[in-house]
């Protein structure tokens, strides 16, 4: 190798020491310890949507036991629960705000297949729960009774008189499974002699909490759709933000996120592989809201989650009239293809970007195999080998231009020999060569290309397939996840087998790979194994199973390509129409 080549290669491997050390290092920090709260016993004071706009500042009443004149104090209260369910979602629901407190995935286990996925915890915001200002952490109590349709239905009084009914029921479906959709009907009824005014209020989304260890941070979110898009922000922005490599402070911690939207459709919370969505059916959001948390996991590690609300407009109520909204609820994993039917594109929440079309076409393949076989390992490896039967004609086109590269290698170095001194002429001259033999110098490196869109839309798609959570394949127990068999002593550095596979059969097929002469491309896959390894070695063990076998099959490709006869170099006689011309000349 050359001087270029060896830096090259040693910023590749300081580029993955600094990733490491990025993740374990500048990963978002705990919160500091909260604030001493009151007494759990004591559920404090909330104003109701219909409530006066003139509310009292809830914390403070918490805090200092006092509330403001046009506040109402709640009484303590026991908490009621109910339940509905289906075959797929169970949802608790609390006389605490009137909303879900938890949402368990039935058929969807737990980290290390322990136990069921839970959206939410009691500890937080009820799913549903209407609030005038979404810091506040006290909810009023709601009368709850069971409709004779299976449904829940709450209720409740406010000071100024206007009762709140909320309705909870799950959506009967066509479908056979993944049925996570809810609706919850509100119905706000002025029962006073005067007009009430309410200047706007929020609905609590619940929260989310990362499901493992080494979730990627950036899919615990707060997202909103927005005119058939997604936008979104996670627990990243809220901590401290400094400038790269020099370490200043760019701004401080944040304690909470909000922002006006412009009519968005729909409000969520979501991690890497569950949410929970908020779409108002006869309304717009026009406001979001989100703080983070601290997770205490049972490894002695504190990620953070993330608590969010949507704002909603101002309405006025006329004596005896009644303003009645519809949400529907979904709270569940992110299939995409249940979520590709519903209709106000909440979809988006997947966050595909540019690779879309990749991402939703291997997905949709992926699961049509597996609908086969069963299996979602064996049907990776059949994915990629229709993949590689598509790309293998132009693959033979690539190793044909390669071999005639390598053939023409010693007369290439005669011309850089030659030539040393003027690398304009020497330049010149070597592409003349080409030219005169038919060759194209790039040839080689087209399949590449074309592998780059499909290794970003895997990447983007395998981060959050949720149809890939505990399924085991051989030594996988988990493709989601990095398949991580040990710990390197004195680092706690993981150990994961399928990259380091991954890289080796890289680096197999690289040496494979017949000797070019042309020095980018030689440099090109000199990197691929680095630049791989740094891509996928914390990354679901789905994509490293992936590309082995992509790469075996490459290498079976080369061992076929080998076996012809090698390329005979003669000179390429030009089109028929630039010899007339030339002859008239």
């Amino acid at each position: 190798m050359d001087r270029q080549a060896w830096i090259a290669v040693t910023l590749c491997v300081l580029g993955l020491i600094g990733w490491q050390v990025y993740m374990t290092s500048y990963a978002p920090r705990p919160l500091p310890p909260p604030a001493a709260a009151s007494s759990p016993a004591e559920v404090g004071t909330a104003s109701p949507a219909a409530a006066s706009p003139a509310a009292a500042d809830v914390s403070a009443a918490q805090n200092t036991a006092t509330a403001s004149p046009a506040a109402e104090v709640i009484e303590p209260f026991a908490e009621k629960i109910e339940s509905i369910a289906n075959a797929d979602v169970e949802l608790s629901l609390t006389n605490r705000g009137g909303g879900i407190s938890e949402a368990r995935m039935l058929n969807h286990a737990g980290e290390n297949g322990q136990g069921v996925v839970v959206l939410n915890s009691p500890e937080h915001l009820p799913i549903g729960a209407i609030l005038e200002q979404p810091a506040t952490r006290a909810l009023s109590e709601f009368a709850v009774a069971r409709q004779p349709d299976g449904s829940v239905q709450f209720e409740r009084a406010t000071p100024g008189g206007v009762v709140v009914r909320k309705r909870f029921a799950l959506l009967p479906s066509t479908e056979a499974k993944d049925n996570f959709l809810a609706e919850m009907q509100v119905d706000f009824r002025n029962d006073s002699p005067q007009p009430q005014m309410n200047p706007g209020y929020f609905v609590a989304l619940g929260s989310t909490v990362p499901l493992h260890a080494n979730d990627m941070t950036a899919y615990t979110r707060l997202v909103w759709g927005v005119a058939g898009g997604a936008k979104s922000t996670d627990v990243n922005w809220f901590p401290a933000q400094s400038y790269p490599l020099i370490g200043v402070e760019k701004r401080g911690p944040q304690d909470f996120f909000q922002e006006k939207v412009n009519s968005a459709d729909w409000a969520a919370v979501s991690n890497q592989f569950f949410t929970t969505i908020l779409t108002p059916l006869n309304a717009k959001v026009s406001e979001v809201w989100a703080r983070p948390f601290d997770v205490k996991r049972p490894d002695g590690q504190t990620l953070l989650g993330l608590e969010g609300a949507m704002g909603m407009p101002a309405f006025q109520l006329q004596p005896g009239e009644t303003h009645s909204l519809r949400f529907q609820i979904y709270a569940g994993p992110k299939i995409y293809n249940r979520l590709a039917k519903l209709q106000h594109d909440e979809a988006e929440i997947m966050n595909f970007g540019m690779w879309k079309l990749v991402s939703q076409a291997l997905l949709n393949f992926m699961n049509l195999l597996h609908g086969f076989v069963r299996d979602y390992g064996v049907a990776i490896i059949l994915l990629t080998a229709c993949v590689k039967a598509v790309l293998w004609p132009l693959q033979n086109k690539a190793n044909a231009s390669m071999r005639r590269m390598s053939a023409l290698a010693p007369k290439m170095q005669e011309l850089r020999t030659k030539y040393k001194d003027d690398p304009t002429r020497m330049n010149q001259e070597v592409m003349k060569l080409y030219k005169v033999h038919g060759v194209n110098p790039v040839g080689g490196c087209l399949p590449m290309m074309i592998q780059i869109p499909i290794f970003f839309g895997l990447f983007t798609m395998l981060g959050q397939a949720a149809e890939l959570r505990n399924a085991s394949f051989l030594w996988i127990n988990d493709l989601s996840q990095p398949d991580t068999v040990a710990y390197l002593p004195g680092f706690g550095w993981p150990i994961n087998v399928l990259p380091i596979l991954m890289g080796a059969s890289n680096v197999w097929l690289m040496r494979m790979t017949p000797n070019t002469g042309d020095a980018m491309q030689r440099r090109i896959l000199m990197f691929m194994p680095l630049i791989f390894l740094v891509f996928c070695y914390n990354f679901a063990a789905a994509l490293a199973l992936y590309y082995t076998t992509q790469n075996l099959f490459t290498i079976l490709q080369l061992w076929v390509n080998k076996r012809q006869p090698l390329p005979v170099l003669e000179p390429v006689a030009p089109p028929p129409g630039k010899r007339s011309r030339k002859g008239k000349s």
